[in-house]
């Protein structure tokens, strides 16, 4: 169960940061191709991206809302402590995938 938990964190963070970094490269490499800046691409795109990131590696925002409901029913802490521990793990992922970027194209992300 201990073990699972982990390797689910592992997923979670490299999740979101694959969707969130993948999503602004390519999508980077779409506006150089259209004429675009691609860097200034990349910068918007890791904006609108990063709460599908989230969601992307929590599996999806209806499983994490009826988990948290039976955790609640039940009065299961520990089910709630992990739901909430691959929500703030998922947002590190997307957050590190952000940085990332910013250090690649030197400009500041708000």
């Amino acid at each position: 169960m201990i073990r699972d938990f982990f390797a689910n964190i592992i997923l979670d963070f490299a999740i979101a940061f694959g969707v969130l970094l993948g999503g602004a490269l390519i999508g980077g490499l779409a506006a150089f191709l259209v004429g675009k800046a691609p860097i200034l691409e990349m910068i918007e795109l890791a904006k609108k991206l990063k709460i599908w990131a989230i969601v992307a590696a929590i599996g999806g925002t209806f499983d994490t809302i009826s988990n948290f409901e039976r955790s609640f029913e039940n009065g299961a802490t520990f089910e709630i402590f992990k739901q909430l521990t691959y929500i703030f793990v998922a947002i590190a992922g997307a957050n590190t995938a952000i940085i990332l970027i910013q250090w690649l194209s030197q400009e500041q992300i708000d």
